[in-house]
């Protein structure tokens, strides 16, 4: 589909002001159009760092996809488990920051109090009853401007699990501070990286048909992803959608690759910020420098921050020396997006 003009047309402005400045666009209706709020509505109950998990399965803003928020979203869990304590759900991550995590949850639970839609399927019903791994997969949507372009979000979790909470709303809402929207992938796991990668392929076929009611632009949006996430990312920024089955469609103006230890690369990439710890074991730092010199060879635009003092799954990063890293990676975008990365579709 074509992309939302309002944000193309502003864009060679917005490479002198900031691509999170252009003109919004305009409301459309449609079906994954965001719901008007209904009246005068009561402000909803938020979430702390001492309330439960049971608290955040059972509260009515969150009706209908609060387990997908879960790292695994058909394990039985102990309802009694403090937010606060949501770190110890995810094994692969560290320096999970309990403001981080309710901040990301009250996101949600405002929006969908004012009748915002923020969850958006990616497969239709009959996918989902010819295919029930399917089921539980979607985009969970963090609004920046109207108009503006978006970021797709890969959490990590080692495909055994998604770190929706700690690598995904976290990053969404720094995005959101820029002004970009941002999506953040709840994708199939205990399948390897394959049907993880076509999840994120359908979820962009699915943005870019229903761009125009859900207010994006798709021109210059960007993938992120950590850990596994990022191996994600990666690989649709180096082969393209329609290589994992869905629609063809322009590669990323960006990817966004925190610690990972992927090295897979192609003639054509985006270009490509890094970030990784000193101390990370699992994907070590020369693994990512390897290919980061790879891509500089090829001639590709990258950045690249080794963080002092980390290991891996540090994910925003929060009260370490990786705070701020999110920032640089949209300002590296906005240069990438300025240069013109966008190409045909792949």
């Amino acid at each position: 589909m074509k992309p939302a003009r309002g944000w193309a047309a502003s864009l060679s402005l917005a490479c002198c002001t900031g691509m999170a400045d252009a003109e919004p666009q305009r409301p459309s209706a449609s079906p994954v159009a965001a719901a008007a709020p209904a009246g005068q509505r009561a402000a909803p109950a938020h979430l702390g760092p001492d309330d439960r998990l049971g608290d955040l399965l059972d509260h009515p803003a969150l009706a209908g996809f609060a387990r997908l928020l879960l790292p695994h979203s058909d394990a039985e869990v102990d309802r009694t488990t403090r937010l606060g304590d949501f770190g110890s759900l995810l094994p692969y991550h560290k320096h999970v920051d309990a403001r981080d995590v309710v901040a990301g949850l009250n996101r949600l639970i405002d929006d969908a109090a004012d009748g915002r839609r923020v969850f958006i399927d990616i497969y239709t019903p009959s996918e989902k009853t010819r295919d029930p791994t399917k089921a539980d997969t979607g985009l969970f949507l963090l609004r920046g401007r109207p108009g503006a372009p978006f970021a797709v979000i890969a959490p990590g979790g080692g495909f055994s699990y998604v770190a929706t909470v700690h690598e995904g709303l976290p990053y969404a809402l720094a995005i959101n501070r820029h002004g970009f929207n941002a999506f953040v992938l709840r994708y199939r796991v205990g399948q390897g990286s394959g049907a993880a990668i076509e999840d994120l392929a359908a979820a962009l076929s699915t943005l870019f048909r229903h761009a125009a009611a859900l207010q994006v632009s798709t021109d210059a949006y960007s993938l992120w992803g950590s850990s596994a996430g990022a191996r994600m990312a990666a690989s649709i920024g180096s082969h393209g959608v329609a290589r994992f089955g869905a629609d063809p469609l322009p590669r990323p103006a960006a990817v966004v690759m925190a610690y990972t230890g992927h090295s897979d690369t192609s003639s054509d990439e985006p270009p490509t910020f890094v970030v990784v710890g000193e101390y990370d074991r699992i994907a070590p730092p020369t693994v990512m420098e390897r290919r980061l010199q790879a891509l500089e060879r090829a001639g590709v635009m990258v950045a690249y921050r080794k963080v002092p003092g980390l290991g891996h799954g540090f994910g925003p990063g929060t009260g370490t020396a990786a705070q701020g890293w999110i920032d640089d990676a949209v300002r590296f975008w906005e240069r990438a997006a300025c240069r013109g990365a966008s190409r045909a579709p792949r």
